[in-house]
């Protein structure tokens, strides 16, 4: 029933930006925390970002502050991934998460999120 779709992920040069989009249905969505996750090749499943359905409080891996934005528009289930001075590193499956009515912030462990979309390839070329 819940289904939780990314999209938006493309190769870029380095320093270049790209906006993921992140669209779940199926459950309220204004009161479901959502967390942005990556995964490379050979490589654990890593927090990037996340954002509280109470007060709309935002967290970030630190790797990524100050370059991602993340953001929310519960008119249309969507969260954005704002992804500004891109490197090589960046590259990898990024995984929109869903949990519904956590307590308090954004989980960092992927096992916390209930529902995940499918992933979207960024790749960084230098």
């Amino acid at each position: 029933q819940v289904q939780v779709e990314e999209s938006g992920g493309r190769s870029v040069q380095l320093g270049g930006s790209l906006r993921l989009d992140c669209v779940a249905s199926g459950l309220t969505f204004s009161s479901s925390t959502v967390g942005w996750f990556r995964q490379a090749p050979g490589q654990e499943r890593e927090f990037v970002a996340g954002i509280s359905w109470r007060l709309n409080i935002t967290y970030y891996a630190e790797s990524v502050k100050a370059r991602f934005t993340i953001s929310r528009d519960n008119a249309k289930n969507t969260v954005y991934l704002q992804m500004n001075s891109l490197k090589p590193e960046d590259t990898a499956v990024y995984y929109c998460a869903v949990v519904p009515r956590m307590a308090w912030g954004a989980p960092r462990r992927p096992g916390d999120y209930d529902h995940w979309g499918q992933g979207t390839l960024v790749t960084v070329s230098s």
